[in-house]
């Protein structure tokens, strides 16, 4: 064991100890975003609410706003007041805010990069960031080429010893395979693969790394982690919201392209890879790359997929509109606002199980869940009316909002008869540990600024998952058929329900 030098008893392995950032500058393109407001700016407070930051540490904001310092400064406050997880202490803000600039410009003008690199100069000067620097896109995907570029017109994706520049890239990763390609290319021109932070918020979850923990820190489920005992397996994530005002993004995007590209595609890697060497980003990655490699698209578009669209209903208990009222939806639209796909993965442990992967708006209620149904029991010592109410054994991680894990079997009821029952053992995380989870986006931007790459997906995964979901969307593009309807507040359309009945089984209900 190498031990610390100034201590003596501290290991430098030791995953327990806090992490805590060097000196740096994050700047944030599309800092006047929701993305930004919401998530990046009170995580950045909460990161240094902590101590997770280091005295120097800045913050830089850049928009199409002609804003003072002030302004900015103040924009910064009242995000953090309204949306931060800890809470607000005014010595924290003041030598946060000390750091905080904003740079006002357009993204694709000369000028205003000079403004922001004489900026990020003074900071390297004054707060002594000592030239690291971090470019954080929350911009849309076709404003990627031209920030890029821009940063390496300027000199600040260069490269040097003792020094790194890297950038952070938000989903979505293109919108097929061709454009994530191009998107890599031009990127990977500028920045080696080292400094390039693709973001998928799910992975930075506490809940999906426990997902590891729960499978490798143990030998109780991964003996039967596998086909001899596992009969089916369902992703789901559900959300009771509609798109509100997202429609110059969502409509062409659909709901396969948002979430089961990345989110739910990332969540069957981790469900279904076999063990790491070790939790280094290159050994995780390799056994990623392995299970998608061997995941392949629905064999029969026409019975493993399924897409629908909102109506008007009820939902949360007022009355909501159909996605073809929201504004800017146009009427002859082809948009999917839910998609459930079968894919099966080609290998020894997982041959002959299907994966089902779900996603919708408006369903009965927000859940993000990994659900492993078993097998019945090859022989049940029981008469048929001992076990009428018996349902399939399930391992269910509850990754939001209830965030825990379930064990569901079968358990006597009480009384002389003899009548089985399912029953459900919880563990949740509120109730066994008293410190509250960090938001995903604590720790990703956390990773991004220590350079540990474990959570951020390379291209090769990106890609992976195109070749996946790439041909379900050219099925979906030419069929006549728009998605079919689905009333607010249920759990989709019918055609989804026959497709899991096909194969002799349900969907959970959550």
């Amino acid at each position: 064991m190498t031990l610390d030098r100034e201590n003596p008893l501290r290991d430098p392995q030791d995953r327990r100890l806090p992490r805590i950032a060097g000196p740096c500058v994050l700047v944030i393109f599309g800092v006047t975003g929701d993305l930004s407001t919401k998530k990046l700016m009170p995580a950045v407070y909460d990161l240094a609410n902590r101590g997770l930051l280091p005295p120097g540490f800045a913050l830089v904001g850049f928009a199409r706003r002609e804003w003072e310092q002030q302004d900015f400064a103040q924009i910064v406050h009242s995000a953090v007041r309204q949306h931060a997880r800890t809470p607000f202490r005014e010595e924290v803000w003041k030598q946060l805010s000390e750091g905080i600039r904003f740079v006002p410009g357009e993204l694709g003008d000369d000028e205003s990069f000079a403004r922001l690199k004489a900026t990020i100069a003074d900071l390297d000067e004054a707060r002594g960031t000592g030239g690291n620097h971090a470019f954080y896109l929350s911009i849309p995907p076709g404003l990627f080429p031209t920030v890029v570029d821009q940063l390496r017109e300027n000199g600040l994706a260069e490269q040097h010893e003792g020094r790194w520049s890297r950038v952070v890239i938000e989903k979505p990763f293109g919108h097929d395979l061709r454009s994530a390609r191009e998107l890599n290319r031009v990127v990977s021109q500028v920045f080696p693969s080292s400094s390039v932070f693709r973001i998928d918020h799910y992975l930075g979850k506490e809940t999906v790394q426990n997902l590891l923990a729960l499978r490798f820190a143990n030998q109780l489920f991964e003996p039967v982690w596998n086909n001899n005992y596992v009969d089916h397996v369902q992703i789901t994530m559900a959300e009771d919201i509609g798109i509100g005002g997202r429609a110059g993004y969502y409509d062409g995007i659909g709901a396969a392209r948002d979430v089961i590209q990345n989110h739910l595609l990332q969540l069957l890697a981790l469900t279904a890879m076999e063990e790491p060497t070790s939790f280094d980003a290159r050994q995780l990655r390799a056994e990623k790359q392995k299970v998608l490699a061997a995941t392949q698209p629905p064999q029969r578009m026409d019975l493993h997929t399924a897409r629908g669209r909102y109506t008007g209903g009820w939902a949360g208990g007022e009355k909501v509109k159909g996605y073809l009222d929201e504004k800017g939806i146009p009427d002859d639209t082809k948009t999917e606002t839910y998609a459930a796909i079968r894919v099966d993965i080609d290998n020894r442990r997982w041959a002959g199980v299907p994966f089902y992967l779900r996603t919708g708006k408006r369903l009965a209620r927000r859940v993000t869940e990994i659900a492993l149904g078993f097998k019945r029991a090859p022989h049940l010592p029981f008469t048929k009316t001992d076990t009428e109410e018996l349902g399939y054994n399930a391992l269910v991680l509850r990754i939001q909002p209830d965030e825990g894990v379930t064990l569901r079997f079968g358990a006597k009821v009480p009384g002389t008869q003899m009548e089985i029952r399912e029953v459900n053992m919880d563990f949740a995380y509120g109730g066994s540990f008293t410190e509250s989870s960090p938001e995903a986006y604590e720790r990703l931007i956390l990773d991004v600024l220590l350079g540990d790459p474990p959570l951020f997906p390379q291209h090769e995964e990106v890609e992976l998952a195109w070749q996946i979901l790439d041909p379900i969307l050219d099925y979906w593009a030419s069929q006549d058929e728009r998605p079919e309807d689905y009333l607010s507040g249920t759990w989709g359309p019918e055609s989804a329900n026959e497709m899991l009945a096909r194969d002799g089984f349900v969907w959970r209900r959550p």
